[in-house]
């Protein structure tokens, strides 16, 4: 299995690189990997004691981000080393301020494995979620570093719990200690011989319990939304735009949108301009105090500032539901806006959890979505409950991060 396994290694670094002479994207993962280890040695302090945090992408950064925070305030004289594997992930957190080194993760072969970890020599790893490089764990183990996965989600479609996966389950053994999201996870562990298991929750509430707690202030969404009801579609996708004009077209009353999409390429931003061409629309980059009064949309087209935009919302519309699966709900359920989305919501069990207390509402179609929008923005006794049930749904899930930070403790023996 070793050999297939870096066999298919081999020939996915192969495709990537073969994909660099025509694909943007893949060419941004082959350069950013040029010279890595001679930048690794000449950046990285072998004196300070080092602590190594590695996302796959933007998202399980997100996810990890609560426990990287805490842990440099908590343990200042430990350098933090991110790694990603995703541009998606390095382009947009290469300037993350609470990381002192940040790189792209070498391909996962043995030899780079071995020299990764004795360049970087940490004293504690962190795999944040989703991914797994058996060759990093192995020199990991090898070398007798802890290692914790967070924030972690496993399911038995993965190949852990086939027939086949007797030497995946074996290197998950070399993981000192499992934070999982929830009992299912646990119980799949167990079930192959893994006990090293907490149920920690969902990190992420963290992380946005404490984005609430800032109240960032913003004066154009906030001119924007005086006075009116405003729905503000995040994460959207063409599908969840059209869906989101149809409602629109009904002319539903001191109501207004503000569209974040989750491609802000001019292409998608004009065609968004067409599509409510109808409409007065104004993007967030040119605005100013008297078209935002008079602007019925509100198209943003920069990145980073959207989580702060939800408590200018009634209610929040989530993308990505009738594509590959939706984006982050909690954003906008922290600050107690319920939540509407597509019907690819069933792999998110915040989604799922929140369907079935009352503050996340799924939709098939568009004549369901005005549905829904229109008992929200009008019963106001239906909105304040959904609104009360989506705050209680934050605080009762927040307290990942300390029991994570409790453990690191505890292994680096300070």
């Amino acid at each position: 299995m070793p050999l297939l396994y870096n066999t298919g290694i081999y020939f996915y670094h192969l495709m990537i690189r073969v994909s660099a002479l025509f694909n943007t994207k893949a060419k941004t993962w082959v350069n950013g990997r040029k010279d890595i280890f001679s930048r690794l040695k000449t950046t990285i302090d072998p004196e300070k004691p080092l602590v190594w945090f590695h996302a796959a992408s933007l998202g399980e950064f997100e996810q990890g981000r609560p426990v990287i925070e805490a842990f440099r305030k908590a343990f200042p004289g430990y350098k933090i080393l991110l790694t990603f594997f995703s541009p998606s992930g390095y382009e947009i957190r290469k300037n993350y301020e609470s990381a002192d080194y940040i790189f792209y993760l070498p391909i996962d072969s043995p030899s780079n494995a071995r020299q990764f970890i004795n360049i970087v020599n940490p004293s504690l790893a962190v795999f944040i979620k989703y991914e797994f490089w058996f060759n990093y764990i192995r020199q990991i183990h090898k070398n007798r570093i802890p290692m914790f996965v967070i924030s972690a989600i496993f399911r038995k479609e993965q190949h852990f719990f086939k027939w086949y996966g007797g030497w995946f389950r074996n290197q998950l053994k070399s993981v000192n200690q499992f934070f999982v999201q929830n009992e299912a996870s646990k119980n799949l562990l167990e079930s192959i011989g893994i006990n090293q298991v907490n149920v920690s929750g969902d990190t992420r509430f963290d992380r946005v319990a404490s984005i609430a707690a800032q109240q960032k202030e913003n004066a154009i969404a906030a001119t924007f939304a005086s006075g009116n009801r405003v729905i503000l579609g995040g994460s959207t996708w063409p599908p969840d735009e059209k869906l989101l004009l149809n409602y629109l077209q009904h002319k539903p009353q001191h109501t207004k949108l503000i569209i974040a999409p989750h491609e802000i390429h001019k292409e998608h931003l004009s065609a968004i301009e067409t599509m409510f061409e109808q409409f007065k629309t104004i993007r967030y980059s040119g605005a100013d105090a008297n078209d935002l009064k008079i602007a019925n949309v509100l198209i943003i087209d920069g990145m980073g500032f959207l989580s702060s935009l939800y408590r200018y919302c009634d209610v929040a519309y989530i993308g990505g539901g009738f594509g590959k699966g939706i984006h982050n709900i909690l954003e906008a359920v922290t600050f107690g806006k319920p939540v509407i989305f597509g019907p690819n919501y069933h792999k998110f069990s915040e989604a799922v959890n929140l369907i079935q207390k009352g503050g996340g509402f799924a939709i098939q179609n568009e004549t369901e979505a005005k549905s829904t929008l229109d008992q929200l923005l009008n019963d106001r006794h239906y909105y304040q409950q959904a609104s009360g049930i989506c705050k209680s749904f934050i605080t009762e899930n927040t307290g990942a991060t300390n029991q994570i930070l409790a453990a690191i403790k505890s292994h680096l023996k300070i």
